[in-house]
């Protein structure tokens, strides 16, 4: 891995995936998101891994050079699950997956209420996960809330073949610097959520913490909400007139714009742009 603190962007639909590949170079593929998005459900359970790994198979396609971390809560409950949708992911071209340990109905990881499954069986599935990928990075992850099963977890999945550790929900900056500590030179990810348990850290405060990876699960689908909030609103108390269209606002030009570049990645076009006709 790279110096520093790599930041992976949450992404829901493959319109959020557009902007995002806009501004960074790699994706996390966020089991909220995608639950608020495609079932318009919360986070606890209801995704099916057939759908996980066709909306997976859309972003690769659309974004052939971007990293891709998937949110594969808990492999789907069953061991077997969890191997053939990393067969399956790999396959895609996913760059790589999470695997947590809680016990169903799951919970988002910022959320009270979290239950996990004995180590030991959680242990037996990571590393049947770990035995069926080739090159695809596992990321382990433990929803552990009480800071001595927190430590003994995180050493715990430090020592199999996973190649990088998340605690998620994490509380403090201190018990980052613990968990950094009894993990050794197993790179560390950290989970950003707004309104979520942990605190608001900056990359280069990451990076001097010792983590490698920083995944941000849904700042695109709560401004989405925000936004369209906004702009319904605006249309209630206008009587249904649009607002003017101004330098800087998006419109029909730049929504194909942005849209475009999802084709001409993989093919390259001659002559006008579609967008050119707008102009």
């Amino acid at each position: 891995m790279s110096d520093g603190t790599t930041p992976l962007i949450g992404v829901f639909d493959m319109f959020s995936a557009s902007v995002a590949a806009r501004h960074f170079n790699g994706m996390f593929v966020s089991g909220f998101g995608f639950a608020a998005s495609y079932y318009g459900l919360p986070d606890i359970g209801f995704i099916a891994w057939p759908d996980m790994v066709a909306f997976v198979q859309r972003l690769r396609l659309a974004f052939p050079g971007r990293h891709l971390l998937v949110d594969i809560d808990d492999g789907y409950v069953d061991p077997e699950v969890a191997c053939h949708v990393v067969e399956q992911l790999e396959m895609i071209g996913a760059s790589g997956v999470i695997l947590e340990d809680q016990q169903r109905p799951r919970r988002c990881g910022h959320v009270d209420g979290k239950r996990i499954l004995p180590l030991d069986e959680y242990l037996t599935k990571l590393d049947m996960v770990l035995e069926t990928r080739r090159d695809l990075v596992v990321v382990a992850r433990t929803d552990a809330t009480e800071e001595e099963e927190i430590l003994l977890r995180a050493k715990a999945l430090a020592d199999t073949d996973a190649d990088v550790i998340l605690v998620d929900g994490v509380r403090s900056i201190e018990r980052i610097r613990q968990v950094r500590e009894v993990i050794g030179d197993k790179p560390l990810l950290f989970n950003q959520i707004a309104g979520g348990k942990s605190p608001r850290i900056s990359l280069p405060e990451l990076a001097e913490l010792g983590v490698k990876v920083a995944i941000y699960s849904t700042p695109c689908l709560f401004a989405a909400q925000s936004a369209m909030e906004d702009a319904v609103l605006g249309l209630k108390h206008n009587d249904g007139r649009l607002p003017e269209h101004t330098e800087g606002s998006v419109g029909v030009k730049e929504s194909l714009a942005l849209l475009e570049a999802n084709i001409s990645r993989n093919h390259p076009r001659e002559g006008r742009a579609l967008t050119d006709s707008l102009a």
